[in-house]
């Protein structure tokens, strides 16, 4: 590792505080509690679809006045899209982008190449539902010209300083607000329970409803976790490499957002400048976070530990104090200077941001009468009103026995706040680009580069088979593929059923290998869904060599994994599993100019919609149970107390249905 880059940056001081919005009101709310950016949805695309969002006027009319505060604006197209929508999206950013929209948000592969594509010089945020892990998934981005990383909300402070080291892209992490069950981005519970897809924004939250594991365990919320509150570990995740300081909460209400924000600022600001050994916390303002609104009471996410029943909110208590927070203000402080000489016209220059501009008004005349006076004269211009403006420092400078007509005074700072206004707007706005003529254009992956740090957390899994039609097979020979966890399955399907290849897990490949190449059986190893920490030692040294000796390749389902195989070239060897997602055409196309070999076609999409998408190439999941969650809690620790004997479990929900859940300590040893 390189030593100066690890240490880059840590208790850096451009650090921002990032707010929801899930209204104009919000965006108001978070300005005036401090936020230095907000993040929030526009018409569409948004994974909030039940907030109120914004209207393309609104939105265009906050980019301005982030501007004006010196703050940034972030949209959020953070959504799986459809072949028939992706279409729409060069239109729907155009104006956005013309107003000077500072980045976007996104979880779609093929939604990030198309901006890329389309907006070269608009900066990309990977969103918390891409579950970015580690240190290749932060390379892997990196190399397709992402800014800034959103972490997944279960790692811990090592792991995202280890990401920090890693590569130079900025760190976006949730420090206040709700948690998932389910690793961001890798759940479809709602969407396969009650077709309100989490990937659409509409996600119904059946994991916040009560669940029974057994006999002596019935009713309780056994998905549900507690809010998280991080204030006492500003400092550390701050010096862990993290830029942005990101509040969740986009359905909420605005003054939850108002308060929320200001007890973050109070100690954002005293850490940058004091530091952390004078960081103290006082519990009143503790307790007043949790009054605003908790789930459960609160706890510290995931940060320093890894799961727990003290994390979990068994007995779904939501609490929602009565909110008496005044909604503040927020102006964009300027200063300025007038002159006011006889016989020449009234100048005003303004100041904002290093932004400077002059304003000329009427001839002042000599007063023949009553001279205006320094405190009308001031009294005029500072009369600001319902602008975004307000004076820090005006100094006026104007000679005796004068006069102007009130009126005239009005104008000129009526036409100043206007010139100022646009000057500041003016350096954010750009030209929209043209659009591009060839799809094709879509930026590849550079060449690969060999590291090796990675790990593995809890997952749920199934036994599933699938349908593979490899691109040089006619439709009417797919091919039979099956998933299996153990190697006792493993053996049986060989002897009994003769597939046409096997998709296996580390130890059972390690196992069955052998006897697959006497049979002739095509063999994939599939690797797990998320992975974190370090790669075990000699798992990828027999994978080469098993590659050697005639295995056909990788299933890859989670960014880190897929990153780790592009800086090994082992991309053109490599297949999507449906974790991956490939909604639309441009995602397809994306992930071909990679060398993919192929994907699974997406498990939320109907037969229509994937006539549309196209699937050459693709493989379908046929049979099987399908992994709804895959979670770094573990319902038999949290509980029944941890047993590592990774056996199978059942939840049965209020109407009696059961649902599997697969205990998998170490998916490297599991099989």
């Amino acid at each position: 590792m390189n030593e100066n880059k690890g240490e880059k940056d840590l208790g850096q001081k451009n650090v921002e505080l990032l707010s929801p919005a899930g209204s104009y009101e919000g965006f108001l709310a978070a300005a005036g509690a401090g936020a230095d950016a907000v993040y929030l949805g526009g018409p569409a695309f948004g994974a909030r679809a039940y907030a109120k969002n914004f209207t393309e006027e609104e939105l265009i009319r906050a980019i301005r006045e982030a501007h004006l505060y010196g703050m940034k604006l972030y949209l959020t197209v953070n959504t799986l899209l459809k072949d028939e929508e992706i279409s729409g999206l060069y239109d729907y950013i155009g104006p956005y982008y013309e107003a000077g929209l500072d980045a976007v948000i996104v979880q779609d592969f093929g939604v990030l190449s198309f901006l890329r594509r389309e907006f070269p010089l608009l900066p990309i945020h990977a969103s918390t539902q891409m579950t970015i892990t580690g240190p290749f998934g932060m390379r892997f981005l990196e190399r397709l010209g992402v800014k800034r990383v959103v972490t997944a909300r279960e790692l811990g402070l090592s792991e995202i300083a280890a990401m920090h080291a890693a590569s130079p892209i900025e760190i976006e992490a949730f420090i206040h607000g709700a948690l998932c069950y389910s690793y961001s981005g890798q759940c479809l519970m709602s969407s396969l329970i009650g077709g309100r897809s989490g990937n659409r924004g509409r996600c119904a939250q059946p994991c916040r409803l009560s669940y029974s594991s057994g006999k002596k365990d019935k009713g309780r919320c056994l998905l549900s976790l507690k809010d998280m509150n991080t204030l006492e570990l500003l400092p550390e995740i701050l010096e862990s490499g993290v830029c942005s300081l990101k509040i969740e909460g986009r359905m909420k209400q605005p003054e939850y957002t108002a308060g929320v924000t200001s007890i973050y600022r109070k100690y954002l600001d005293l850490y940058l400048e004091k530091g952390a050994a004078a960081y103290r916390v006082d519990p009143v303002d503790l307790r007043e976070l949790n009054e605003i609104f908790s789930r459960g009471g609160s706890e510290r996410g995931y940060y320093k530990q890894q799961n727990g029943p003290w994390m979990m909110d068994f007995a779904g208590e939501k609490k929602t104090g009565e909110i008496h927070i005044p909604l503040k203000e927020r102006k964009a402080e300027i200063s300025g200077q007038l002159l006011l000489k006889k016989g020449e016209k009234a100048l005003l220059t303004l100041h904002l941001n290093g932004e400077e501009i002059r304003e000329e008004g009427d001839r002042v005349q000599k007063a023949e009468k009553a001279p205006l006076s320094g405190g009308t004269i001031r009294k005029q211009m500072e009369k600001l009103g319902n602008t975004p403006f307000a004076f820090s420092k005006l100094d006026i400078q104007a000679d005796e026995d004068i006069f102007l007509p009130v009126k005239a005074l009005n104008e000129l700072r009526r036409n100043a706040l206007k010139t100022l206004e646009e000057a500041v707007s003016s350096k954010y706005r750009r030209e929209r680009p043209k659009k591009a003529e060839d799809p094709e254009d879509a930026q590849a992956l550079p060449a690969s580069r060999g590291h090796g740090l990675a790990s593995a957390g809890i997952i749920s899994s199934a036994e599933n088979i699938s349908s593979a039609a490899e691109p040089e097979k006619s439709p009417s020979s797919p091919l039979l593929y099956a998933s299996c966890q153990d190697v006792r399955t493993a053996m049986l399907l060989m002897e009994e059923a003769s597939p046409d290849g096997l998709y296996l897990p580390y130890p059972v490949m390690k196992a069955c290998f052998q006897e697959g190449q006497r049979r002739g059986i095509s063999m994939v190893l599939s690797l797990p869904p998320v992975q974190r920490g370090t790669i075990p030692a000699g798992v990828f040294e027999d994978a080469k060599r098993w590659l050697s000796e005639g295995m056909e390749g990788f299933l890859v389902s989670g960014t880190e994994l897929l990153g780790y195989l592009a800086e090994e070239g082992l991309l053109e060897c490599t297949r999507l599993d449906a974790g991956l997602y490939t909604w639309n055409h441009e995602a397809r196309g994306f992930f071909e100019s990679l060398g993919i070999k192929g994907d699974t076609a997406p498990l939320e999409l109907n037969g229509k919609e994937l006539s549309i998408r196209g699937s050459k190439g693709s493989e379908m999941l046929v049979y099987g149970y399908l992994p709804m969650m895959i979670s770094a809690q573990c319902v038999q620790k949290n509980t029944k107390g941890c047993t590592r004997d990774e056996k199978r479990l059942f939840l049965k929900d209020r109407f009696g249905v059961s649902f599997p859940v697969q205990c998998v300590c170490d998916p490297w040893k599991a099989g």
